[in-house]
């Protein structure tokens, strides 16, 4: 029989809480990615991979906390930790590609193509990995309709996602465009989860493997979130960061003049002479 799924088991606590991490992890992502630009002495490969972390374990995050809201009527959802971990490593290691693809090549169309359509189909192979996770008594299908929707929003938001990366460098700005691309996850996410379906089997008794969702999942968004947070602590003490391009022009090169004129004279060394030498007695003969 055809199982009663509701996905917000928890009201507006668990989208509300999605999106907020779908946010961070993705303001964080988008700053990394920006400070790797500023600076061409930066260490670029370090910046793009805690880019790539932050926006992967957003995602990710984001996934698993709005599943917790997920419920059907007819029986309990367990998870299997081995699927779910595996998830996580597809989400940093996918979107690493197209983070690292545009960081080094630069926002031309082809480049943003290419690592838009990586990371977006990462992005989804995450999300239906983690469904995959999911242990009940039946079985789920999905939309066809919905599902491929569900991979072009992804895309879409990947794209945009890496275009504001390597495009925008304000602060205010990174910020507006992590909320877009908030919303742009959320989306794809609960477009996804519209197109699934449950035939819940006969059979009412016996066991499955796999943990409860909040004996698991509570646990292992603690990694993720708290990584998110130290990640934010390493954006907020860098004033290059922080500040944008502004940073790297504190120190502007003087305007020639008069008065840089007079510095550059006072600049050179004065003649080794003191009293000492005048009063020499052999510069008196």
């Amino acid at each position: 029989m055809e199982g009663t799924v509701d996905g917000f088991r928890y009201g507006a606590v668990t989208p509300v809480a999605a999106y907020l991490m779908a946010c961070l992890g993705g303001a964080l992502g988008l700053r990394c990615i920006v400070r790797s630009l500023l600076n061409a002495r930066s260490w670029k490969p370090g910046w793009l991979a805690l880019g790539a972390a932050s926006i992967g374990c957003g995602i990710w995050t984001m996934h698993f906390i709005a599943m917790t809201g997920f419920h059907v009527e007819e029986t309990r959802v367990r998870y299997d930790a081995a699927t779910t971990v595996l998830s996580l490593v597809v989400a940093v290691a996918v979107v690493g590609v197209g983070v690292f693809i545009v960081g080094y090549r630069g926002p031309g169309r082809v480049t943003l193509a290419v690592a838009g359509v990586v990371t977006g189909l990462g992005v989804a192979a995450m999300h239906y990995l983690g469904m995959a996770a999911m242990r009940l008594h039946g079985d789920v299908g999905y939309d066809p309709v919905g599902v491929v929707l569900s991979v072009l929003i992804a895309i879409a938001a990947a794209t945009a996602a890496l275009w504001s990366a390597v495009t925008i460098r304000g602060l205010l700005t990174s910020l507006g465009a992590s909320l877009v691309m908030g919303v742009a996850v959320s989306g794809m996410h609960y477009t996804g989860m519209a197109a699934v379906s449950v035939h819940v089997h006969d059979t009412t008794g016996g066991t499955w493997e796999g943990e409860s969702p909040l004996s698991l999942l509570l646990p292992m968004l603690l990694g993720p979130v708290v990584f998110l947070l130290l990640a934010g602590v390493v954006v907020m003490f860098d004033p290059l960061l922080v500040h944008g391009e502004r940073a790297g022009n504190r120190n502007p090169a003087p305007h020639p003049g008069p008065t840089a004129g007079a510095r550059s004279a006072n600049a050179v060394p004065a003649p080794r002479t003191s009293w000492h030498d005048t009063d020499s007695p052999a510069r008196r003969r």
